[in-house]
Protein backbone atom coordinates (compact mmCIF):
# COMPACT_ATOMS: atom_id res chain seq x y z
CA UNK A 1 0.00 0.00 0.00
CA UNK A 2 2.81 2.68 0.93
CA UNK A 3 4.58 1.60 -2.00
CA UNK A 4 1.79 2.24 -4.50
CA UNK A 5 1.00 5.40 -2.76
CA UNK A 6 4.48 6.85 -2.91
CA UNK A 7 4.80 6.08 -6.64
CA UNK A 8 1.37 7.66 -7.19
CA UNK A 9 1.90 10.73 -5.49
CA UNK A 10 5.22 10.60 -7.43
CA UNK A 11 3.41 10.71 -10.65
CA UNK A 12 1.22 13.08 -9.59
CA UNK A 13 3.97 15.34 -8.57
CA UNK A 14 5.75 15.03 -12.26
CA UNK A 15 2.46 15.39 -13.96
CA UNK A 16 1.61 18.50 -11.90
CA UNK A 17 5.13 20.37 -12.85
CA UNK A 18 4.30 20.00 -16.32
CA UNK A 19 1.10 20.62 -16.49
CA UNK A 20 1.84 24.30 -14.61
CA UNK A 21 4.77 25.18 -16.55
CA UNK A 22 2.67 24.08 -19.87
CA UNK A 23 0.16 26.68 -18.45
CA UNK A 24 2.69 29.38 -17.94
CA UNK A 25 4.27 28.87 -21.50
CA UNK A 26 0.47 28.64 -23.18
CA UNK A 27 -0.36 31.73 -21.74
CA UNK A 28 2.99 33.76 -22.58
CA UNK A 29 1.99 32.92 -26.17
CA UNK A 30 -1.54 34.44 -26.32
CA UNK A 31 -0.88 38.19 -26.67
CA UNK A 32 -0.26 41.08 -24.64
CA UNK A 33 -2.70 41.64 -21.73
CA UNK A 34 -2.25 45.25 -21.32
CA UNK A 35 -3.66 46.25 -24.98
CA UNK A 36 -6.64 44.37 -23.61
CA UNK A 37 -6.78 46.42 -20.14
CA UNK A 38 -5.73 49.97 -21.18
CA UNK A 39 -7.38 49.72 -24.52
CA UNK A 40 -6.03 52.46 -27.51
CA UNK A 41 -5.97 56.13 -24.91
CA UNK A 42 -3.19 54.88 -22.98
CA UNK A 43 0.14 56.91 -23.21
CA UNK A 44 3.72 55.05 -23.10
CA UNK A 45 4.50 56.45 -19.82
CA UNK A 46 1.14 54.57 -18.38
CA UNK A 47 1.66 51.37 -20.31
CA UNK A 48 5.21 51.52 -18.91
CA UNK A 49 4.11 51.94 -15.29
CA UNK A 50 1.28 48.90 -15.78
CA UNK A 51 4.03 46.43 -17.43
CA UNK A 52 6.33 47.53 -14.56
CA UNK A 53 3.28 46.63 -11.99
CA UNK A 54 2.32 43.54 -13.36
CA UNK A 55 5.83 42.40 -13.81
CA UNK A 56 5.62 41.65 -17.29
CA UNK A 57 8.96 43.50 -17.83
CA UNK A 58 11.00 40.68 -16.66
CA UNK A 59 12.48 37.79 -18.08
CA UNK A 60 10.85 34.68 -18.94
CA UNK A 61 12.82 32.71 -16.28
CA UNK A 62 12.01 35.92 -13.83
CA UNK A 63 8.34 35.73 -14.26
CA UNK A 64 8.34 31.83 -13.70
CA UNK A 65 9.99 31.93 -10.92
CA UNK A 66 7.69 34.69 -9.27
CA UNK A 67 4.49 32.35 -10.78
CA UNK A 68 5.88 29.66 -8.81
CA UNK A 69 6.39 31.52 -5.73
CA UNK A 70 2.96 32.74 -5.94
CA UNK A 71 1.59 29.02 -4.99
CA UNK A 72 3.39 29.89 -1.34
CA UNK A 73 1.96 33.20 -0.60
CA UNK A 74 -1.79 31.35 -1.07
CA UNK A 75 -3.35 34.33 -3.33
CA UNK A 76 -1.59 32.73 -6.37
CA UNK A 77 -1.01 36.71 -8.40
CA UNK A 78 -3.14 39.19 -8.84
CA UNK A 79 -6.02 39.11 -11.48
CA UNK A 80 -4.75 41.89 -14.25
CA UNK A 81 -8.42 42.61 -14.77
CA UNK A 82 -10.44 42.22 -11.21
CA UNK A 83 -7.23 43.62 -9.46
CA UNK A 84 -8.00 40.93 -6.83
CA UNK A 85 -6.14 37.91 -5.79
CA UNK A 86 -6.53 34.72 -7.88
CA UNK A 87 -7.72 32.42 -5.00
CA UNK A 88 -10.29 34.68 -4.33
CA UNK A 89 -11.57 34.71 -7.92
CA UNK A 90 -10.99 30.76 -8.62
CA UNK A 91 -12.63 29.86 -4.63
CA UNK A 92 -15.95 31.97 -5.93
CA UNK A 93 -16.20 29.68 -9.17
CA UNK A 94 -15.84 26.14 -7.82
CA UNK A 95 -18.62 25.44 -5.44
CA UNK A 96 -21.08 26.37 -8.52
CA UNK A 97 -18.56 23.96 -11.25
CA UNK A 98 -18.70 21.13 -8.62
CA UNK A 99 -22.38 21.29 -8.44
CA UNK A 100 -22.67 20.75 -12.00
CA UNK A 101 -20.12 18.20 -12.52
CA UNK A 102 -21.76 16.55 -9.39
CA UNK A 103 -25.09 16.37 -11.02
CA UNK A 104 -24.19 15.39 -14.47
CA UNK A 105 -21.74 12.56 -13.25
CA UNK A 106 -25.29 11.42 -10.97
CA UNK A 107 -27.19 11.73 -13.60
CA UNK A 108 -25.14 9.61 -16.01
CA UNK A 109 -24.89 7.05 -13.58
CA UNK A 110 -28.71 6.89 -12.53
CA UNK A 111 -29.42 6.16 -16.11
CA UNK A 112 -26.58 5.06 -18.22
CA UNK A 113 -26.27 1.73 -16.37
CA UNK A 114 -29.37 0.57 -15.92
CA UNK A 115 -29.89 1.35 -19.34
CA UNK A 116 -27.03 -0.70 -20.19
CA UNK A 117 -28.02 -3.41 -17.81
CA UNK A 118 -31.72 -3.90 -20.06
CA UNK A 119 -29.88 -3.49 -23.13
CA UNK A 120 -27.48 -6.28 -22.27
CA UNK A 121 -30.12 -8.80 -20.72
CA UNK A 122 -32.99 -7.96 -22.86
CA UNK A 123 -31.01 -7.30 -25.98
CA UNK A 124 -33.12 -9.53 -28.15
CA UNK A 125 -36.51 -8.03 -27.34
CA UNK A 126 -37.59 -4.22 -28.41
CA UNK A 127 -36.67 -2.60 -25.32
CA UNK A 128 -32.49 -3.46 -25.91
CA UNK A 129 -33.24 -2.02 -29.47
CA UNK A 130 -34.92 0.98 -28.27
CA UNK A 131 -31.97 1.60 -25.73
CA UNK A 132 -29.13 1.29 -28.21
CA UNK A 133 -31.02 3.16 -30.55
CA UNK A 134 -31.15 6.18 -28.60
CA UNK A 135 -27.93 5.82 -27.10
CA UNK A 136 -26.82 5.72 -31.04
CA UNK A 137 -28.33 8.92 -31.28
CA UNK A 138 -27.51 10.78 -28.55
CA UNK A 139 -23.08 9.60 -28.79
CA UNK A 140 -23.78 11.81 -31.93
CA UNK A 141 -24.80 14.88 -30.90
CA UNK A 142 -22.21 17.29 -29.13
CA UNK A 143 -23.08 18.72 -26.42
CA UNK A 144 -23.10 21.99 -27.61
CA UNK A 145 -25.66 21.34 -30.14
CA UNK A 146 -28.33 19.84 -27.12
CA UNK A 147 -27.77 22.76 -25.60
CA UNK A 148 -28.27 25.07 -28.02
CA UNK A 149 -31.35 22.46 -29.34
CA UNK A 150 -32.98 22.44 -25.29
CA UNK A 151 -32.48 26.79 -24.80
CA UNK A 152 -34.37 27.44 -28.41
CA UNK A 153 -37.31 25.12 -27.46
CA UNK A 154 -37.31 25.43 -23.64
CA UNK A 155 -36.48 28.97 -23.00
CA UNK A 156 -37.20 30.36 -26.21
CA UNK A 157 -40.51 28.76 -27.91
CA UNK A 158 -41.86 27.63 -25.06
CA UNK A 159 -40.40 29.40 -21.94
CA UNK A 160 -40.23 27.18 -19.54
CA UNK A 161 -36.79 26.81 -17.90
CA UNK A 162 -34.47 30.22 -17.56
CA UNK A 163 -31.01 30.14 -19.46
CA UNK A 164 -28.51 32.41 -17.47
CA UNK A 165 -26.91 31.58 -13.70
CA UNK A 166 -27.50 29.20 -11.21
CA UNK A 167 -30.22 30.62 -8.91
CA UNK A 168 -32.80 27.90 -8.59
CA UNK A 169 -33.23 24.18 -9.97
CA UNK A 170 -34.63 25.09 -12.91
CA UNK A 171 -30.84 26.57 -13.99
CA UNK A 172 -29.66 23.16 -13.05
CA UNK A 173 -31.72 21.31 -15.42
CA UNK A 174 -30.32 22.06 -19.31
CA UNK A 175 -27.10 22.29 -18.14
CA UNK A 176 -26.77 19.23 -16.38
CA UNK A 177 -29.11 17.34 -19.29
CA UNK A 178 -26.56 18.68 -21.51
CA UNK A 179 -23.41 18.03 -19.81
CA UNK A 180 -24.48 14.41 -19.06
CA UNK A 181 -26.11 13.55 -23.01
CA UNK A 182 -23.36 12.13 -24.42
CA UNK A 183 -22.08 10.44 -21.49
CA UNK A 184 -25.11 8.53 -20.72
CA UNK A 185 -25.12 7.32 -24.46
CA UNK A 186 -21.42 6.18 -23.84
CA UNK A 187 -21.26 4.61 -21.15
CA UNK A 188 -24.91 2.93 -21.50
CA UNK A 189 -23.32 1.14 -24.65
CA UNK A 190 -19.54 0.41 -22.43
CA UNK A 191 -21.84 -1.20 -20.02
CA UNK A 192 -24.10 -2.84 -22.29
CA UNK A 193 -20.96 -4.76 -23.82
CA UNK A 194 -19.41 -5.21 -20.55
CA UNK A 195 -21.84 -6.94 -19.09
CA UNK A 196 -22.54 -8.84 -22.14
CA UNK A 197 -18.92 -10.72 -21.72
CA UNK A 198 -19.58 -11.34 -17.96
CA UNK A 199 -23.08 -13.05 -18.76
CA UNK A 200 -21.94 -15.26 -20.98
CA UNK A 201 -19.09 -16.60 -18.69
CA UNK A 202 -19.41 -20.19 -16.73
CA UNK A 203 -19.56 -18.69 -13.40
CA UNK A 204 -23.31 -17.16 -14.39
CA UNK A 205 -24.02 -20.25 -15.72
CA UNK A 206 -23.35 -22.18 -12.33
CA UNK A 207 -24.99 -19.12 -10.09
CA UNK A 208 -27.94 -19.73 -12.46
CA UNK A 209 -28.22 -23.87 -12.42
CA UNK A 210 -28.04 -23.13 -8.36
CA UNK A 211 -31.22 -21.42 -8.51
CA UNK A 212 -30.45 -18.10 -7.34
CA UNK A 213 -32.87 -14.88 -8.72
CA UNK A 214 -31.98 -13.73 -12.03
CA UNK A 215 -31.77 -10.63 -10.43
CA UNK A 216 -29.19 -11.54 -7.66
CA UNK A 217 -27.40 -13.44 -10.83
CA UNK A 218 -27.51 -10.21 -12.83
CA UNK A 219 -26.46 -7.43 -10.18
CA UNK A 220 -24.38 -9.43 -7.86
CA UNK A 221 -22.20 -11.69 -10.18
CA UNK A 222 -23.09 -9.97 -13.25
CA UNK A 223 -22.62 -6.14 -12.74
CA UNK A 224 -19.33 -6.81 -9.97
CA UNK A 225 -17.52 -8.49 -12.63
CA UNK A 226 -17.81 -5.97 -15.19
CA UNK A 227 -17.77 -3.36 -13.17
CA UNK A 228 -13.99 -2.69 -13.99
CA UNK A 229 -14.89 -1.55 -17.15
CA UNK A 230 -17.63 0.52 -15.89
CA UNK A 231 -15.34 1.74 -13.65
CA UNK A 232 -12.50 2.62 -16.58
CA UNK A 233 -15.33 4.77 -18.52
CA UNK A 234 -16.69 6.70 -15.74
CA UNK A 235 -13.47 8.04 -14.56
CA UNK A 236 -12.83 8.98 -18.51
CA UNK A 237 -16.27 10.63 -18.69
CA UNK A 238 -15.77 12.60 -15.37
CA UNK A 239 -12.18 13.49 -15.98
CA UNK A 240 -13.42 14.61 -19.73
CA UNK A 241 -16.25 16.90 -17.87
CA UNK A 242 -13.69 18.34 -15.45
CA UNK A 243 -11.37 19.01 -17.67
CA UNK A 244 -13.42 20.23 -20.96
CA UNK A 245 -16.99 19.38 -21.12
CA UNK A 246 -17.77 22.02 -18.72
CA UNK A 247 -16.03 24.60 -20.19
CA UNK A 248 -18.10 24.77 -23.36
CA UNK A 249 -21.41 24.13 -21.14
CA UNK A 250 -20.93 26.96 -19.07
CA UNK A 251 -20.33 29.04 -21.63
CA UNK A 252 -23.07 28.67 -23.50
CA UNK A 253 -25.35 29.24 -20.01
CA UNK A 254 -23.66 31.73 -18.36
CA UNK A 255 -23.06 28.83 -15.43
CA UNK A 256 -20.81 30.82 -12.82
CA UNK A 257 -18.02 28.08 -12.73
CA UNK A 258 -14.72 27.79 -13.51
CA UNK A 259 -15.13 26.81 -17.23
CA UNK A 260 -16.99 29.76 -18.09
CA UNK A 261 -14.06 31.90 -15.81
CA UNK A 262 -11.53 30.33 -18.66
CA UNK A 263 -12.84 31.15 -21.67
CA UNK A 264 -13.04 34.90 -20.03
CA UNK A 265 -9.75 34.69 -19.05
CA UNK A 266 -8.37 33.43 -22.02
CA UNK A 267 -10.33 36.40 -24.11
CA UNK A 268 -8.99 39.31 -21.99
CA UNK A 269 -5.40 37.70 -21.54
CA UNK A 270 -5.77 37.40 -17.93
CA UNK A 271 -3.12 35.64 -16.95
CA UNK A 272 -2.55 35.01 -13.71
CA UNK A 273 -6.57 33.85 -13.38
CA UNK A 274 -6.07 31.11 -16.48
CA UNK A 275 -2.78 30.03 -15.55
CA UNK A 276 -4.31 28.93 -11.91
CA UNK A 277 -7.80 27.85 -13.47
CA UNK A 278 -6.10 25.20 -15.87
CA UNK A 279 -3.81 24.03 -12.77
CA UNK A 280 -7.03 23.89 -10.79
CA UNK A 281 -9.08 21.48 -13.18
CA UNK A 282 -5.54 19.37 -13.58
CA UNK A 283 -5.37 18.83 -10.21
CA UNK A 284 -9.21 17.77 -9.98
CA UNK A 285 -8.51 15.60 -12.90
CA UNK A 286 -5.49 14.09 -11.18
CA UNK A 287 -7.44 13.48 -8.29
CA UNK A 288 -10.28 12.10 -10.23
CA UNK A 289 -7.78 9.64 -11.67
CA UNK A 290 -6.46 8.70 -8.66
CA UNK A 291 -10.02 7.72 -7.07
CA UNK A 292 -10.65 5.49 -9.83
CA UNK A 293 -7.71 4.08 -9.36
CA UNK A 294 -8.08 2.73 -5.97
CA UNK A 295 -11.67 1.81 -7.00
CA UNK A 296 -10.38 -0.98 -9.18
CA UNK A 297 -8.97 -2.78 -5.74
CA UNK A 298 -12.56 -2.22 -4.28
CA UNK A 299 -14.09 -3.90 -7.40
CA UNK A 300 -12.07 -6.51 -8.22
CA UNK A 301 -10.18 -8.11 -5.03
CA UNK A 302 -7.47 -9.82 -7.16
CA UNK A 303 -6.04 -5.92 -7.97
CA UNK A 304 -3.70 -5.18 -5.34
CA UNK A 305 -1.99 -1.88 -4.35
CA UNK A 306 1.25 -3.03 -4.17
CA UNK A 307 1.10 -4.94 -7.73
CA UNK A 308 -0.22 -1.53 -10.08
Amino acid sequence: MLKYMTRAGLKIAITFLAIVTLAFAATRLSGDPINYIAGQGLTQADRDLLVTYYGLDRSILEQYLAFMGSFFDGEFGLSFVERRPVSVVIAERIWPSLQLLLASTALTLALAIPLGIVAAVWRKSWAGSAVMTLAFLFYAVPNFVLAVFMILVFSYWLNWLPVVGNGTWAHFLMPTIAMSGLLIAGLTRFTRNAMLDVLGQDFIRTARAKGLAETEVILRHGLRNASITILSVIGLQVASLAAAGSVVVESIFAWPGIGELLVRSAIQRDYPVLQFGVIAVSIAVLIINAVVDLAYTWADPRIRLGEA
